[in-house]
C-alpha cells in the first residue's frame, strides 16, 4: 500500500473470536449472557490491572486483602454499568457497524430499558460498595469517570469530533485514582502520573485497532481518526502520543521513587511500542496495526505488574 493513502481495512476482516479490552464479538445467546455482555467484561479487566498495581505502589506494599478486593469490585460495577449505558446510547450505530451487530441491544436479547436499568443499578451499588467499604473519594471519583465516559465520550465527542477517544480516553485513566483514593483516602503526585501515562496511552492503543475497523466507523459516520485522516497523519500521531507515553512511565521514577525493576522495564516496552508505531507508519495494514494493539494491552500489563514488583521488592515483602 503507498504510503498517504487509506489504510485497507476491509470490514470482511473482523474476526469472530475475542478482541483483547474490547469485548467479545461473539453474539450471546442466554439473557445472562447478554446482560454480562453489556459490561464489556474485557474493558472491565484492563482497567482493573492499573487499579491493583497503583494500591500496591500506595501502600508502598500489599494492601489489606479486603481492601483489594471491595475497590476492585467497586471498580467492576462502575466500569460495567458506565459500558452498558454506552452500549444504549450506541445502540443505533452499533447495527451499523460489523464489529458490533451481535450486541444484545441490537440482537433483541436486552430491551434498552432493561439495559438502562441495569445500567443504573451497578452505578448505585458500586457508589454504595466504594462509599462503605472504602471511602468517599474513592467513589466519587469512580462515579465521576461514568460520567464523563457517558457525557463528554458517548454523548458529545463519539460522533463529532476526531479527539473523541483523546479526551474522552481520560475516563480509563480514572481507575489508576480510584486505586491510589481507595488505600490513602486522598490524591497525590503518583498517581497523577500514572493518570496522564493511561491517557497517554489511550489514542495509540484504540487507533490501532480502529485502523483495522476504519471501515465500520465509515459506515457509522463516525469521525474516528483512522476513519477520516490518512495513514501517515494517524502514524505520526500514535507515534507522537507513544513517545509522549514513553516520557511520562520515566517521569514516574522519581516521582514515585521506583528502582530498577520498573525503569528497565519501562524503558525496554516504550522502545518497543515506538518501534510498533514506526514500523506502522513504514507498514499502514490491517495486519500491523492488530500487532500495534495486542502490543498495547500487553505494554500496560506488564508495565503495572513491574511497578507493583518494584514495590514488592523494594519494601522487602
Amino acid at each position: 500500500m503507498a504510503v498517504g493513502s487509506r489504510p485497507l481495512v476491509p470490514s470482511s476482516l473482523a474476526p469472530g473470536g475475542l478482541l483483547p479490552g474490547h469485548g467479545s464479538l461473539r453474539t450471546p445467546r442466554s439473557r445472562v449472557g447478554g446482560f454480562v455482555a453489556l459490561t464489556k467484561p474485557r474493558i472491565v479487566e484492563l482497567l482493573l490491572i492499573t487499579t491493583l498495581p497503583t494500591m500496591v505502589l500506595a501502600q508502598d506494599g500489599v494492601p489489606p486483602l479486603r481492601l483489594m478486593v471491595t475497590t476492585l469490585v467497586g471498580g467492576a460495577l462502575a466500569a460495567g454499568g458506565a459500558n452498558a449505558m454506552n452500549m444504549v446510547i450506541d445502540r443505533d450505530i452499533d447495527r451499523l457497524m460489523p464489529r458490533t451487530q451481535g450486541r444484545p441491544l441490537v440482537t433483541g436479547l436486552v430491551a434498552p430499558r432493561e439495559a438502562v436499568i441495569f445500567a443504573i443499578a451497578l452505578e448505585v451499588a458500586a457508589f454504595v460498595l466504594l462509599t462503605w467499604q472504602v471511602n468517599l473519594l474513592s467513589a466519587v471519583l469512580a462515579l465521576a469517570a461514568m460520567a464523563f465516559y457517558i457525557v463528554v465520550y458517548t454523548i458529545w465527542l463519539k460522533r463529532t469530533s476526531t479527539q473523541n477517544i483523546v479526551i474522552g480516553g481520560a475516563a480509563g485513566a480514572v481507575p489508576v485514582l480510584v486505586g491510589w483514593a481507595a488505600v490513602t483516602g486522598s490524591l497525590a503526585w503518583p498517581p497523577v502520573v500514572l493518570f496522564v501515562a493511561i491517557f497517554l496511552w489511550t489514542p495509540p492503543h484504540f487507533w490501532a485497532l480502529a485502523i483495522r475497523y476504519a471501515d465500520d466507523y465509515r459506515a457509522a459516520n463516525v469521525p474516528m481518526l483512522p476513519a477520516v485522516a490518512s495513514p501517515v497523519v494517524v502514524g505520526r500521531r500514535m507515534l507522537g502520543y507513544t513517545v509522549a507515553l514513553w516520557a511520562c512511565t520515566l517521569v514516574l521514577v522519581p516521582v514515585a521513587g521506583l528502582g530498577w525493576i520498573y525503569t528497565v522495564t519501562a524503558i525496554v516496552l516504550g522502545a518497543l511500542f515506538v518501534g510498533g508505531c514506526l514500523g506502522l507508519l513504514r507498514e499502514p495494514t490491517a495486519r500491523r496495526s492488530m500487532q500495534v494493539f495486542a502490543f498495547s494491552i500487553s505494554y500496560v500489563t506488564i508495565l503495572f505488574s513491574a511497578m507493583a514488583l518494584d514495590v514488592l521488592v523494594r519494601s522487602g515483602w
